[in-house]
């Protein structure tokens, strides 16, 4: 009889719980035990071996409507510190766990694979890829699971929002979950039909000015009023302030990361400063404009997975196992064409930093030219026709030759 743990890491997506369910329902159905390890690695870190629970179907009956996660999750670390590590293996050793089911992003998927590493062939390893921001470096056109159902939930608010702006004559800037990725960004903004988004991609992992993403804004909202429009939302994807100049961020030397030394996006201050700017901007036009500042991402994580997740989650957990029987181990879990298809950590290293690779928005794509061609952004062919310089003069205090220097 072999011993499953499952353990989660990261932040809570959409789905984990169809994961826990799905691999504890195929490991029990082929007469093996399944522990469940509570908050990720961290208790396992301090070598404590005491907050588990064994899983069977009574205790995971129905969970796969549900968000969250009922074996919690956490963001602690092994692999920073070599005895943290060393405890991990010894509790997994401790508790008679063999295969090793962990379901996560890019970090745990590395933490996972450092410690099949350091177990050796005494554990095999499987990672389910789990995240809102669906940058974990599958197949193009393959998202990770949770994404969909975050999409689905932040294209509602984003819509409930837009009718607000038309309705009350307001601007919202929303700062949009997604790490370094845009997906997100993009996947909800496209169909909610936001009046523009904007997506670290778009710059090609330069640095870029404060005022140039500001600039961008600015163009948005003035075309958009000389189109009879004085009102709209603007999605900022959170991985932009990862693409600011750091000469613009001097002000602000304490900025957190978390365990892992990310920068922490979801605290930094992106709409703020950039509604700074706008405002400053605005007020050349001798435009006046409520702006408001939102972040968006905490309130998707924990929703129910919509029906795609919940069918998806259900595929990836028992495949999980069947891999793992198999004889397959230090693998990455994937559905492809109705198919599971392990994919062997090495395929998914970046070879710069020895970590897993990020996945982000391909700019190359017609998806992503056509999601841009439909927002409301101010363009040099807008400069070139005189028509439209016109218009934007005549809601404008500057002349066209002024905007044209502006924006040019």
């Amino acid at each position: 009889m072999a011993t499953f743990g499952l353990v989660v890491g990261g932040g809570p997506a959409p789905g984990i719980n169809g994961v826990i369910r799905a691999a504890t329902l195929a490991a029990r159905e082929r007469g093996h035990r399944v522990l469940g390890i509570v908050q990720g690695f961290e208790w396992l870190m301090k070598g404590d071996i005491d907050h588990v629970v064994d899983l069977d179907a009574e205790a995971v009956l129905r969970i796969h409507e549900l968000g969250g996660s009922i074996l919690r999750t956490s963001r602690a670390n092994p692999t920073r510190d070599p005895a943290n590590l060393d405890r991990v293996v010894d509790g997994l050793a401790r508790l008679g766990i063999d295969h090793l089911i962990s379901i996560g992003g890019d970090d745990t998927c590395f933490s996972a694979r450092t410690v099949a590493e350091a177990a050796g062939d005494s554990l095999k390893v499987a990672h389910v890829p789990k995240t809102i921001d669906n940058d974990l470096p599958l197949p193009p056109g393959i998202p990770t699971f949770g994404f969909e159902t975050a999409r689905a939930k932040a294209s509602e608010v984003l819509c409930t929002l837009m009718e607000d702006a038309r309705t009350s004559g307001r601007w919202f800037f929303i700062v949009m979950m997604g790490r370094n990725a845009g997906h997100l960004a993009l996947g909800a903004a496209t169909s909610a039909s936001a009046t523009l988004a904007v997506v670290a991609e778009e710059y090609g992992g330069r640095k870029i000015p404060l005022d140039t993403l500001a600039r961008r804004v600015e163009g948005t909202i003035l075309k958009s009023t000389a189109q009879g429009r004085p009102y709209g939302v603007v999605v900022l994807a959170e991985g932009l302030g990862e693409s600011i100049d750091p000469a613009d961020l001097a002000h602000l030397p304490d900025l957190p990361r978390d365990e892992h030394g990310h920068l922490r996006l979801a605290e930094f201050p992106l709409g703020h400063l950039v509604r700074s700017r706008v405002q400053e901007a605005l007020g050349q036009h001798g435009i006046k404009a409520t702006i408001v500042v939102k972040d968006v991402g905490y309130e998707l994580r924990c929703v129910p997975p919509c029906a795609y997740d919940q069918d998806y989650t259900r595929e990836l957990g028992a495949g999980a196992v069947r891999t793992l029987l198999d004889g397959q181990g230090h693998v990455m879990i994937t559905r492809q064409n109705g198919r599971i298809v392990p994919i062997p950590f090495a395929d998914i290293l970046d070879p710069k930093t020895g970590k897993t690779r990020v996945r982000m928005l391909d700019t190359s794509t017609e998806s992503f030219s056509t999601a841009l061609a439909l927002q409301t952004r101010l363009a040099a062919s807008d400069l070139a026709d005189e028509a439209t310089v016109a218009k934007l003069a005549g809601v404008s205090a500057l002349d066209a030759e002024a905007l044209r220097g502006r924006f040019a």
